[in-house]
């Protein structure tokens, strides 16, 4: 019988697209995923989404937490925080709590902003 270790329970889901990827259809995660190649469908994640540098989706996003590089066309939606780099080209309506932009990065569209309810 196969023992299970603390660790295995408590280990995060990581999912990773490679460069060089493309996916064409919806992505549903329970957890992180990362994305370097292309993606050309919905995502929808529980956790954390990073796109890349060379990552690009063309759909909508929902995640916890987004932290964008890469090209995204699609509306977006973060429960709570989303960080778009300095070389993010984001096309698309953002809802968000809160979000960071560094100079360089490029975004057309609207952007709505939740006030956290506590």
């Amino acid at each position: 019988m196969a023992k299970t270790t603390q660790n295995e329970s408590t280990t995060p889901i990581i999912s990773i697209i490679s460069a060089g990827t493309l996916i064409n259809g919806d992505i549903k995660t329970n957890g992180d995923i990362r994305i370097d190649g292309q993606l050309v469908g919905n995502l929808t994640a529980t956790g954390r989404v990073v796109i890349g540098g060379s990552g690009q989706v063309e759909g909508e996003i929902h995640c916890q937490i987004g932290d964008f590089s890469g090209k995204v066309k699609g509306k977006i939606f973060v429960a709570e925080t989303l960080s778009l780099r300095a070389s993010a080209s984001i096309t698309g309506d953002i809802k968000v709590q809160k979000i960071s932009i560094e100079p360089g990065a490029v975004f057309i569209g609207n952007c709505d902003m939740q006030i956290e309810q506590e």
